[in-house]
């Protein structure tokens, strides 16, 4: 099983979401020994926001695209690649703004490209990434998952949404909410994450 992990958290060692998805990768590998696990930090190691330029170079002819833009081309094919070899994805996506990190919408960019993870069709649109499991580590600093806030969600809404269209509809949500309420109930919210992990179905999954 090839499993690909995705840190978009800005907090460096104080970010819960990469504390979520350390411990998610290490459920997956105690359930699936032989997993491989490739890893990207999208904070460490950012993508460049899509631009025009960059959508005309990936079918424009090799000779009139230049270095710089050719190098951009490239790191997109090896995202693109590594997303589509992975059996299973573990997303860390921090809310912020009420949305995701720029830098994980910058990946998100990356691997929307029609042809390999969706297509249109007379019937409309069709997903071709089916068959993976993706898991989020969804964190947040108030509580959005019920009451009055929730029409403020467009994180795991947006997810959702996309992974769907990419035809992925098996999407797990590891959700610690309430972050920035008070200490107690950011200890609190972490452990029941983390419990949450302990009991995640599926994992052991077939290589």
């Amino acid at each position: 099983m090839n499993v690909l992990q995705i840190d978009s958290g800005i907090l460096g060692e104080n970010s819960v979401s990469r504390r979520l998805t350390a411990a998610i990768a290490a459920q997956v590998k105690v359930d699936n020994p032989a997993a491989k696990v490739a890893y990207r930090d999208l904070v460490a190691n950012p993508l460049p926001h899509l631009t025009g330029v960059h959508l005309m170079a990936a079918n424009a002819k090799p000779e009139d695209v230049d270095g710089q833009l050719a190098a951009d081309v490239a790191v997109s094919a090896a995202v693109l690649d590594e997303f589509l070899a992975a059996d299973t994805i573990i997303i860390g996506a921090p809310m912020y703004n009420f949305s995701l990190p720029s830098q994980l919408k910058a990946w998100i960019d990356r691997i929307a490209v029609a042809g390999k993870t969706f297509r249109y069709t007379e019937n409309g649109p069709e997903g071709l990434a089916k068959g993976k499991k993706v898991i989020v580590a969804s964190t947040r600093g108030g509580l959005y998952s019920t009451g009055p806030a929730a029409i403020m969600d467009h994180q795991e809404a947006y997810l959702k949404t996309v992974l769907g269209f990419f035809g992925i509809s098996d999407v797990e949500f590891v959700r610690a909410e309430g972050l920035n309420i008070s200490a107690v109930s950011k200890a609190t919210a972490i452990s029941e994450a983390e419990r949450t992990i302990l009991g995640l179905a599926d994992l052991k999954l077939a290589s």
